[in-house]
């Protein structure tokens, strides 16, 4: 029996529905807090009814935690295969990774996700403990063992894999936490591609084995 357009319509309908569940959670999170926001609020904001919202999440960390999946389900599917199976001058994977996230930062759709942790996480233990799970469980590994194979083939100097993680990541975290939680940025705004070309030039001089022309 051939399906109806009605039937079709109500099968795309309810596939989109967790997303656009998702999308006004982000936008209430955002406006109120994680504490403030009203499962109500989110429901009306969605189109849908309270009990749908619970349907598909059962509480605002289950939200949260949909949030940050479909974030990062790219770049866990894509990214960080591609940099667990690299071989060779690391600098290269590292270049293309910063500036993705560039890329997706630029987004204020995007930006709106790691603004809500950096403001959130330390007073709200779940959503931190999501974020570590979901994003930083799975790429710190992945880094940390890229810069460990750069260090063996020589194209980096004998440096701490681990630490030398934190060095790569912890400007850009840091720069987005001084713009969006205190406000403090630079006069033309976020600026991020101008803060990854400053911050690989004097990562990549700070790394790089001495036998090695830089930044090629």
């Amino acid at each position: 029996m051939p399906v109806m357009k009605s039937e079709k319509k109500f099968s795309r309908r309810a596939e989109e529905r967790p997303d656009e569940v998702l999308d006004a959670a982000m936008a209430v999170f955002t406006e109120q807090g994680f504490v403030g926001a009203r499962v109500e609020e989110i429901a009306r904001r969605a189109g849908v009814s309270k009990g749908t919202v619970y349907l598909y999440f059962p509480s605002k960390v289950a939200l949260i935690e949909g949030i940050i999946q479909r974030a990062v389900a790219p770049v866990a599917k894509g990214a960080l295969p591609q940099l667990a199976a690299f071989e060779g001058d690391p600098r290269l994977p590292i270049t293309m990774l910063l500036k993705a996230i560039a890329g997706l930062l630029s987004d204020p759709a995007k930006l709106a996700i790691p603004r809500l942790f950096l403001r959130e996480g330390m007073n709200i233990p779940a959503i931190a403990d999501i974020y570590r799970r979901d994003v930083l469980d799975l790429a710190i590994p992945v880094l940390t063992q890229l810069v460990a194979r750069g260090v063996a083939s020589g194209h980096l100097r004998q440096i701490d894999p681990e630490l030398t993680v934190r060095s790569i990541v912890g400007p850009l975290i840091a720069h987005v936490a001084l713009s969006e939680v205190f406000g403090i940025r630079p006069e033309d705004g976020l600026a991020l591609d101008r803060l990854i070309d400053n911050h690989l030039d004097i990562l990549f001089h700070g790394i790089s084995a001495h036998n090695r022309e830089n930044g090629q």
